[in-house]
């Protein structure tokens, strides 16, 4: 084998490497016979050669590449030549060249495959292989130039990521990842002690405590590409385990930790794909997010906007309406350009079925015909407005549009539903541009929100962050009005990172618990270790935490987080591959005091 060693990669070789000697080792990507010549397209991560055993070659080795099957691993010695110029594959890389093989080794061969690495249709577009079975046979799914590169770039994103940081003066550092339990959110993975029967450790949901132990400690400036755990249940797009680029600042307030990161993201997206992004990123505060776009994460890469439609109960008969505003809700209303005519009655019912998910009693509509100077509405709700110029110079709208109702006693309801149909018509007219990056930051956050559940207050991040200065004095009072020094940062309809200011005064600490309902014996208990350090002089401290698994989904414009992981489990937290979780033996659970029960 020492002799069939690899002197060149499979992605490497140009005309100038005419004439040389080189020796591949790689994948049997494809094969082809014509004419007595064999064909192979050997390939590793780096690309793909042509390697072509011909009429002179001895009839050993042609036969020895007669019998060679999809993903053999093999080793091939020959040299390289040009391609008949009729034969130039102009979309590949080594597309001039090929190699003239003298020997082949097999280095290992493959069974038959349960799918075609990169396989197309006619048409060209890939073949995708359901999920269970990508799963199964991840170590085949990532063989495939998706994922290649998906991987690659996740590399190069974390490598940009640390040299930026590493830059700006910050030391990467390893919290740990056997903890303390604290729940508050999601639910801890848990691991039993062996040496303390009937006590835990937890996995960290984040590294929040111990980094905001670390600005106690000194180290002004911390960040870590950090693994992080969530017991959820299965939901959409999310991962039991999941990567977070984890940051933390001493002596620092909002703008500081904004302008870190907005240099941070046009750091990555330059290095990595060649993207010059804005200095500064476009601001919402919360109630404006939601009362223009009906979502806390809005995608600015189209321009749909929710209107403020409550006059309309004025100026119409419809009872829904009136009654919504009488209740002190709201009518918000979308218009859509040019839409009358592509939305049928059965496409308006299907959208309403995404309103009723949100709480929506209904998608009133309408469609304006007529000329510019004097509109007419047609078909819904129309008959209940008989002053189209009055309704269409309120919401901006033209002939040709159509406009779509939510209305509610409460405007959060109708707002969070016509959001839901905004995003929804967003994917099925096309309207952002896939190769586009909208960011926006979010600020001005709810620091609490109501139980309705359980009857009480809940941090609406999490229980460090700062109350803003001004709402200090009706903390107890009034937490639904208390805004918290909070951030997101949202891309492209995705929350991408969420932070704040943190609290560092142990007596501030102590109000927030209370407004939460944890006693002070509580406190004590769980979160004893954090408060008892910032009565050492706990610097001003503030952060953020990028999601990057989510961020390397957006850049390699994929929607599932799924694609950008080498070994992501699937929706039911399962890995086909691995068949995990598993069962154990009795042994092992004896060791850790445990019993299964049922």
């Amino acid at each position: 084998m020492e002799t069939m060693k690899r002197t060149v990669t499979c992605g490497a070789l140009r005309r100038g490497d005419v004439g040389r000697t080189v020796i591949l080792n790689g994948w049997i990507h494809r094969k082809r016979e014509h004419g007595g010549i064999v064909f192979i397209n050997l390939r590793d991560r780096y690309g793909v050669t042509q390697v072509v055993v011909d009429q002179e070659s001895p009839q050993s080795l042609t036969e020895l590449a007669a019998g060679l099957r999809m993903e053999y691993c093999v080793a091939v010695e020959g040299a390289v030549r040009e391609r008949p110029a009729s034969m130039v594959n102009p979309d590949m890389p080594t597309g001039e060249v090929e190699v003239s093989a003298r020997n082949i080794a097999v280095l290992s061969a493959s069974e038959t495959l349960p799918f075609m690495i990169d396989e197309v249709n006619k048409d060209g577009s890939p073949v995708v292989p359901n999920e269970d079975l990508r799963l199964q046979y991840r170590y085949l799914d990532l063989r495939t130039g998706r994922m290649q590169h998906h991987t690659a770039l996740r590399h190069r994103v974390a490598l940009a990521v640390r040299t930026f940081l590493d830059k700006q003066g910050f030391f990467e550092i390893e919290t740990p990842t056997f903890i303390k339990s604290t729940p508050e959110g999601a639910r801890d993975y848990l691991v039993p002690s062996r040496l303390y029967p009937g006590k835990f450790y937890a996995l960290p949901q984040s590294p929040q405590l111990y980094k905001q132990l670390l600005m106690v400690s000194g180290f002004d400036k911390y960040f870590q590409i950090a693994r992080c755990y969530r017991d959820e249940d299965a939901r959409g797009d999310r991962q039991p385990e999941f990567t977070q680029i984890d940051l933390e600042m001493s002596f620092v307030g909002r703008e500081d930790v904004l302008a870190l990161t907005e240099g941070m993201m046009a750091h990555v997206f330059k290095e990595t794909l060649g993207v010059t992004l804005p200095a500064q990123f476009p601001r919402l505060t919360y109630e404006d997010a939601i009362d223009r776009y009906g979502t806390d994460k809005p995608d600015l890469r189209f321009a749909l906007e929710l209107r403020d439609g409550s006059a309309l109960a004025e100026t119409g008969t419809f009872a829904a309406f009136k009654d919504a505003v009488t209740a002190g809700g709201a009518v918000k209303a979308l218009v859509v350009p040019g839409a009358a005519e592509a939305y049928s009655r059965k496409k308006i019912e299907d959208l309403e079925g995404t309103a009723r998910v949100y709480k929506a009693k209904g998608l009133p509509w309408v469609k304006v015909a007529g000329t510019g100077a004097a509109p007419v509405l047609e078909g819904g709700v129309s008959k209940f407005f008989p002053d189209a110029g009055a309704v269409c110079s309120a919401l901006g709208a033209k002939p040709g549009d159509l406009i779509l109702f939510v209305s509610d006693s409460s405007k959060k309801t109708a707002c969070a539903a016509l959001g839901a149909v905004r995003s929804r018509l967003g994917k099925d007219l096309g309207l952002a541009d896939p190769a586009a990056f909208a960011f926006v930051w979010i600020i001005d956050f709810p620091l609490f929100q109501w139980n309705e559940d359980e009857a009480r207050w809940e941090a609406a991040h999490h229980l460090f962050s700062m109350p803003q200065e001004h709402c200090l004095s009706t903390l107890e009072s009034d937490p639904g009005s208390v805004k918290g020094d909070l951030y997101d940062l949202v891309l492209n309809g995705y929350e991408l990172a969420s932070g704040s200011i943190r609290i560092h005064d142990p007596a501030l600490q102590k109000r927030v618990f209370s407004v939460v309902g944890i006693t002070g014996e509580e406190a004590e208990a769980k979160f004893g270790f954090l408060t008892r350090a910032f009565k050492y002089g706990a610097p001003p401290h503030g952060g953020i935490a990028p999601g990057l698994d989510r961020l390397v989904m957006l850049m390699a414009g994929e929607t599932s987080i799924k694609e950008v992981i080498p070994f992501p489990k699937n929706t039911f937290a399962v890995s086909p591959m691995d068949d995990c979780p598993s069962e154990v033996d009795r042994k092992q659970l004896e060791e850790l005091h445990l019993a299964v029960r049922g």
